[in-house]
Formats: C-alpha cells, sequence, structure tokens
C-alpha cells in the first residue's frame, strides 16, 4: 500500500504530477474538510483534484481554501461531461457545459481545464487557455456492462482533447508499462495529425 506522503515523494524525485480522481461533489465546508482531512489528506500530496460543478462556486471556492490551508498549489478541472452512457450533464448539453466553463472563468487562479469527451463548446473552445481532459480512452471503441462508453486515442484527440486518461486499458493489462507506451504513441501521433 503506498501512501500519499509515499507518492509525493515519488512525484517529485521522478519529475511527475499526481491527479487525484475524486470527483469531489459537495459544499465548500465539506469539500475542505475532505481535501485536508481524514485518512487520505488529498491536499497534502496531489497537485490536481477533479470536481462537479453541481455544488456551484462554493465547491471551487471550497477546494481553492483546502489547497491554500495545506501551502500548495493545486490546479483543480471541473466535469463538464462525462464518458458514461447516459450521464446528466450530456442530457443538458450545452446548458450545463456552458454553465461548468463560466464557473471556471470566475475561478482562473484555481480551475485550469476540463473533464469532457472533447471541445466543450462544440467551437473548438474550452475556455481560454483550458486543458481538456477525456476520461474512458481505450485503443478500441466499445463499452463495459456498467456503462462505460470507451473512444479511440485519435477519436478524443480530433474532437478537441489536450489529454486522454486511460485506466483499465494500462492497470488491467498483461504488461501495464507496454500499454502505456501504447497509449501515449497513441496519443501523441493522433495530437500530431490534429495540428499537422
Amino acid at each position: 500500500d503506498i501512501s500519499g506522503e509515499k507518492l509525493r515523494s515519488l512525484a517529485d524525485k521522478h519529475g511527475f504530477l499526481i491527479f487525484e480522481d475524486r470527483k469531489f461533489a459537495d459544499i465548500g465546508n465539506t469539500v475542505v474538510a475532505q481535501a485536508c482531512g481524514g485518512v487520505h489528506t488529498i491536499t497534502a500530496w496531489a497537485d490536481i483534484i477533479n470536481a462537479h460543478a453541481v455544488p456551484g462556486p462554493g465547491i471551487v471556492d471550497g477546494l481553492s481554501q483546502a489547497a491554500s490551508k495545506s501551502g500548495r498549489e493545486i490546479g483543480l478541472v471541473l466535469l463538464a461531461e462525462m464518458s458514461s452512457k447516459g450521464n446528466i450533464p450530456a442530457a443538458l448539453k450545452p446548458e450545463y457545459a456552458n454553465l461548468t466553463v463560466a464557473m471556471a472563468d470566475a475561478a482562473r487562479d484555481t480551475v485550469f481545464g476540463f473533464i469532457a469527451m472533447g471541445a466543450v463548446d462544440g467551437d473548438g473552445n474550452a475556455g481560454a487557455g483550458s486543458v481538456v481532459l477525456t476520461p474512458g480512452v481505450q485503443l478500441a471503441e466499445g463499452g463495459d456492462a456498467l456503462g462505460q462508453q470507451y473512444n479511440t486515442p485519435e477519436r478524443t484527440i480530433a474532437g478537441g482533447t489536450d489529454v486522454i486518461i486511460v485506466g483499465r486499458g494500462v492497470y488491467k493489462a498483461k504488461d501495464p508499462l507496454s500499454a502505456a507506451r501504447a497509449y501515449r504513441t497513441a496519443g501523441w501521433e493522433a495530437y500530431e495529425a490534429r495540428v499537422a
């Protein structure tokens, strides 16, 4: 079992960022307690955290306050869209995504991007200077029995994604290192094709 402190030490030694995919979704006061306290003390080791926009701007304020209490700079990404079948943000598109972008624009000192399935506004823009991270990426399209929908690196990058998030495609692979390298290559080649 690796603690947050050990992860932080490894990240500092090897120069990588830790993204805690917690998906906070509560009022500001509660997320301060969740991020700074409990058994995980997330703000002591995470570089990037994410949150749902449903609670409103208080969640951004709370997570910003939690980061300040830790004495560390922590970037926040807001969930504008999700990769699961039948998700509510998709049903409320484009209004939900637009409200999420507006919330982020009001907190650019904390929010640097979005979890989304591609460009947030349909015009290739996700708010000025924002980064779009897309989950549910596999080397082949498909899904699972619980509603997860997979898209390929090529499709997500072509749709306006800046960063692909790969979970099971790496950690359930027989050779996770080789799988991670294959996703890195596929993502980079898709990016080069998009900007060519």
